[in-house]
């Protein structure tokens, strides 16, 4: 019997983490044609792993003193009908996910959105919102280097600076918004009685802890502060905070960065290798980014491509919408898919056929404004 549990524990894991073990076994099998030595230790970029640890460390504790959940409680109740209600679902993920990431943007607001949508009676309308929701939660994402971990890290690999990025991200992220606006309003303008609930104010105290925390992040984002001091000030501000919360940081994200890096960092060593992957990639950054990102999802995807070649506009917005397609294009949209399916009277046969059918659309329209725009 134990011996079951094992193997299926294992199994498990292999299935939630697949991106991780595909990331080691390349990382490991890359050692074989580039045996282990000091350049190993330059692959990483620190940068990028500290800025992911501490972003996720601060972002928990927001989102542990419930601060979203209150801000979301607090727009309800300007809301008249079902086409507002939808269109106000679908934008606390797309303009929340700028600042506190596309994972954590549908893990706070897919249950927010079950929960108002049960208490107005319109559980009919739950599959196209959480699916504008996760579509929205990616592409809002895409407009700030912290949007997303794929931004995050080509931010830095490609030295960009603020401007740069906004400018690139800018035109996309707003037609992507139109899009989704009018996308929401059409699902109704049905007259709505519901009796919201009165939100409960987070800590006073720890909320101006994380926001102080928050905005150290933000200054070594913007290159003002080096990275270790931010770690040492992140990390030192949460264990006397609430220690507990290093326990919610996502260490096979981590863990599946450093094995990227150490697989490039080893094909950037093989001659052949490396010049077979730049003549491919490329000129072709925009299609390939969107491409490898429905098999492997965009954050791996960044990380392999971002090794060969200079482009990073193309790149950016490969990667980015790339995130729409199928479920495993970005695993945020994996994380409302499973928080729709705990809800009650889930429907995934309808949730996936309506998935597929919003991505694909979405999908077609902004690879097409994405051409347009890298000429």
């Amino acid at each position: 019997m134990k011996k079951h549990t094992g193997s299926g524990r294992i199994a498990a894991f292999l299935k939630k983490e697949a991106v991780l073990c595909i990331a080691a076994v390349l990382a490991f099998g890359s050692m074989f044609l580039v045996p282990p030595d000091a350049g190993y230790l330059n692959y990483p970029d620190y940068r990028v792993l500290a800025l992911l640890f501490c972003l996720m460390l601060v972002i928990a504790g927001l989102q542990e003193i419930g601060l979203f959940r209150y801000l979301g409680l607090r727009f309800l109740g300007k809301i008249r009908n079902t086409g507002e209600l939808c269109l106000l679902l679908t934008a606390l993920c797309f303009f929340g996910s700028m600042l506190i990431t596309n994972d954590v943007a549908l893990i706070t607001f897919v249950p927010f959105a079950v929960m108002v949508l049960t208490m107005a009676g319109q559980q009919k309308l739950l599959i196209p919102v959480v699916v504008l929701q996760t579509i929205a939660a990616n592409l809002g994402s895409m407009l700030t280097p912290i949007g997303n971990p794929q931004n995050l890290y080509l931010y830095t690999a490609f030295a960009l600076s603020m401007g740069t990025f906004l400018g690139y991200m800018l035109p996309l992220a707003a037609v992507s918004l139109v899009l989704l606006a009018g996308a929401a309003l059409l699902t109704g303008r049905e007259p709505l009685s519901v009796k919201y609930l009165h939100p409960e104010a987070p800590d006073r105290r720890k909320l101006a802890v994380y926001l102080v925390l928050f905005l150290v992040c933000l200054t070594c984002v913007l290159r003002l502060l080096p990275w270790p001091l931010m770690l040492g000030i992140v990390a030192i501000g949460v264990f006397i905070t609430d220690r507990s919360l290093f326990g919610k940081v996502d260490y096979f994200l981590l863990l599946t960065f450093v094995c990227f890096f150490l697989f490039i960092g080893n094909a950037g060593r093989i001659p052949a290798v490396s010049s077979l992957l730049k003549e491919l990639i490329q000129g072709r950054e925009l299609p390939a980014g969107v491409v490898l990102s429905q098999v492997i999802s965009n954050v791996p995807a960044a990380i392999l491509l971002s090794g060969f070649t200079d482009h990073a506009r193309g790149l950016l917005y490969g990667v980015n919408i790339g995130g729409l397609g199928t479920l495993i294009a970005s695993l945020a949209s994996v994380i409302s898919y499973r928080l729709y399916g705990n809800s009650e009277g889930a429907e995934k046969g309808t949730y996936m056929k309506t998935f597929t059918l919003y991505n694909v659309v979405f999908l077609a329209v902004l690879y097409a404004v994405a051409m347009f725009l890298t000429g």
